[in-house]
């Protein structure tokens, strides 16, 4: 009996991921600072297929993770750094996506509300601060996730996973996913390099 070889089946498995990769749906991380919540949304951002997230580090530096909190989410999601928040708004919105932010104003929508069919990227706040100042004037559109405790904000972390299931969950309802995939090109570039990690 023929047996499949571990190597090949690693390969089926790298071409079963990237065939799941949503190209036009992204995250931005403004400047969060915890190293296990970065690791913790690059997890989700995997799990979820969101094969890469855009860095805006303006009011300090991107942290630094040790290798075993996130080495295993990192070689999967790639990382694309931004100095300037208007450039990376123009840049995104190039690219034919809608931009959002997290936040608690009175004109946010609920997560459920936002349609996350469309082409979107979603920005994620700093911990304590939220999204910064230059941000809140540059993208208008903001959402929330419903809550009734006491307490009224999840660790970003958390939050990035309920989006991005929810943002997962409409896609699939709508029969998407598929359409949303990477492009054959993408996914041979991405194949190639994922099978030297």
């Amino acid at each position: 009996m023929n047996s499949v070889s571990r190597t090949d089946r690693r390969k089926q498995r790298i071409k079963d991921v990237l065939a799941a990769r949503q190209q036009d749906l992204t995250l931005v991380l403004n400047n969060i600072h915890d190293p296990h919540n970065v690791s913790a949304i690059l997890r989700s951002c995997d799990a979820f297929g969101v094969p890469w997230v855009h860095l805006l580090y303006t009011g300090q530096q991107f942290p630094r993770m040790g290798s075993k909190t996130s080495a295993s989410a990192r070689k999967w999601v790639s990382r694309i750094r931004h100095r300037d928040a208007r450039e990376m708004v123009q840049n995104l919105r190039n690219q034919g996506l809608h931009l959002v932010r997290t936040g608690f104003g009175k004109s946010a929508v609920m997560v459920q509300d936002f349609d996350f069919t469309r082409p979107a990227a979603v920005i994620l706040g700093n911990e304590h601060s939220g999204v910064q100042e230059d941000l809140l004037h540059l993208v208008e559109h903001e959402i929330c996730i419903p809550m009734h405790g006491m307490v009224q904000s999840l660790n970003v972390s958390v939050a990035a996973a309920i989006i991005l299931y929810e943002a997962y969950r409409q896609r699939l309802q709508a029969g998407l996913l598929r359409e949303r995939a990477l492009t054959s090109v993408q996914q041979e570039e991405m194949y190639n390099e994922w099978l030297q990690k």
